[in-house]
């Protein structure tokens, strides 16, 4: 891997990592490659959204899912060093298990010269049985090109 590699996988997991709600919620940084992000956080009762079954709210799931697309997206050597969400769509496949580990993976697919695209999953310990699958758009920032001599 190459020294830029590293700088932009290093700035990538240091950005997710400084985000209040990632720190609120407990997620952690757990493997960040060129394009590739996984994101996992503990089951945390704070987080249930109904008593009666124990089972996490849907938008810890979603933050977890947006975090985890936004780090693919930062992480990928064409995309620049922020994004932002423009578009995610979650599909819900069931609940996650009462008292596991919630984990998602997000792979940035395609980039143009605007936008980033991403999909992600996100299961419990039955990584075989999805709990969330996501499909997103981000904004790609790119660092300015110097401009030539005579350009204005």
């Amino acid at each position: 891997m190459s020294d830029e590699n590293d700088k932009i996988l290093e700035q990538a997991r240091q950005f997710i990592e400084a985000i209040p709600h990632s720190r609120a919620l407990g997620m952690e940084m757990d493997e960040i490659r060129p394009g590739c992000a996984t994101l996992s956080m503990p089951y945390d009762t704070r987080f249930v959204g109904d008593p009666r079954t124990g089972v996490i709210h849907g938008g810890a799931v979603s933050a977890l899912m947006d975090t985890c697309a936004g780090a693919a997206v930062m992480s990928h050597p064409q995309a620049g060093a922020s994004t932002a969400t423009l578009d995610l769509r979650i599909d819900y496949m069931r609940p996650a298990t009462p008292g596991q580990r919630i984990t998602a993976r997000a792979e940035c697919y395609h980039v143009t010269r605007s936008v980033a695209f991403v999909r992600a999953t996100t299961h419990d310990e039955d990584a075989e049985r999805p709990v969330a699958t996501a499909t997103g758009a981000f904004t790609v920032s790119r660092p300015d090109k110097p401009k030539s001599e005579g350009q204005t």
